[in-house]
């Protein structure tokens, strides 16, 4: 566990939030954490998990830092409606505080697409089963892509390929469209979402999803899509191996791929990756020539940019073709096997 009798200055912004949400009594911590979005929510978690003794110094450090932030923004108006809810959900439950809230800020409706990225997939999953796969799209972007890439790996197979379609071409949602799936939402999980237009999508947003599924989702859907828009598929395969992406190779898959490269190449790459990203790299080499590459790099001098890039797609073309042979593995691997 961290060590918190450490000198405040070596303590994150995360871990004096930490310090401050153990200070408060449980009520007033849920109630704060109520407020936050999934992502720091989970920081946040991780960083009070990890709080090994607090000390005095780190507990005046977190309560300074608190005063001196809101001396310069001052106090936030709270969300007086949602206070409201509240207290109502707690003196007359869920159901009948929903259907009063209706009536009484109607505008104020809670937001079923907001909730979605709560669920997990096993949740998700039987919502969403038998529903167009337009719809199931415009959902899986809004979705972490973790957990639409379980989403998508329970769907039926015969619409897998054509969600992740959908996906990739998603471009300005209609206001019809988002009704139709805060209605579909709003039946099954009984809330509901206004009528904003949304962009929504792209080739990222699909590579995001099948990078994080497990590799038969890969070879089943890529191919169908590209005997249906070869271009499409071109776009999201461009998007699923990036040079970024290498950085999360085991020892042994990254020595086979250092293997295909030659030295000049690698440190053109390297050239413009930051010091903590070729440590990977680094890792799969023998200690000598690890720091031989660390001198090549230091001595080359400037390199114009477009340069590095061309050095990093070589190195990603070499990745993607033993990604295809099988000899290397990305993303959640393969579920062909137990």
């Amino acid at each position: 566990m961290n060590d918190m009798t450490s000198m405040p200055g070596s303590v994150s912004d995360a871990e004096r939030a930490a310090v401050m949400i153990m200070l408060l009594e449980d009520d007033q911590a849920a109630a704060l954490l109520g407020k936050l979005d999934p992502d720091e929510l989970r920081l946040l978690g991780e960083q009070m998990c990890a709080l090994g003794e607090i000390s005095p110094a780190a507990i005046e450090d977190a309560i300074a830092r608190f005063v001196e932030r809101t001396e310069k923004m001052g106090l936030i108006v709270p969300d007086r409606v949602g206070q409201v809810r509240a207290m109502l959900t707690r003196a007359i439950g869920d159901v009948k505080t929903e259907s009063l809230m209706q009536r009484i800020a109607p505008e104020q409706r809670t937001n079923s697409l907001e909730l979605a990225r709560w669920l997990t997939p096993q949740v998700l999953i039987p919502l969403v089963r038998d529903e167009h796969p337009q719809a199931v799209a415009v959902l899986l972007v809004q979705l972490d892509p973790q957990v639409a890439a379980g989403v998508l790996h329970g769907l039926p197979e015969a619409i897998q390929s054509q969600v992740v379609q959908r996906v990739a071409t998603l471009g300005p949602v209609s206001p019809d469209a988002l009704t139709m799936l805060e209605d579909m939402l709003a039946r099954r999980i009984t809330d509901c979402h206004g009528r904003a237009a949304l962009t929504m999508g792209g080739p990222r947003e699909a590579a995001d999803i099948i990078n994080a599924a497990a590799r038969t989702v890969e070879r089943r859907v890529m191919p169908e899509i590209a005997r249906a828009d070869k271009a499409l598929a071109k776009a999201i395969e461009n998007e699923m191996f990036k040079f970024e992406h290498l950085f999360v190779l085991d020892e042994k898959s990254m020595g086979t791929l250092l293997r295909e490269v030659d030295s000049d190449t690698l440190i053109a790459a390297l050239k413009g990756s930051p010091e903590d990203s070729r440590e990977v790299f680094f890792r799969a080499m023998s200690a000598r020539a690890a720091d031989g590459v660390r001198d090549e790099i230091a001595a080359r001098g400037r390199m114009k940019m477009a340069e590095v890039i061309e050095a990093q797609k070589s190195i990603v073309t070499a990745a993607r073709r033993l990604a295809a042979e099988g000899v290397i593995v990305f993303g959640a691997g393969d579920d062909d096997y137990v």
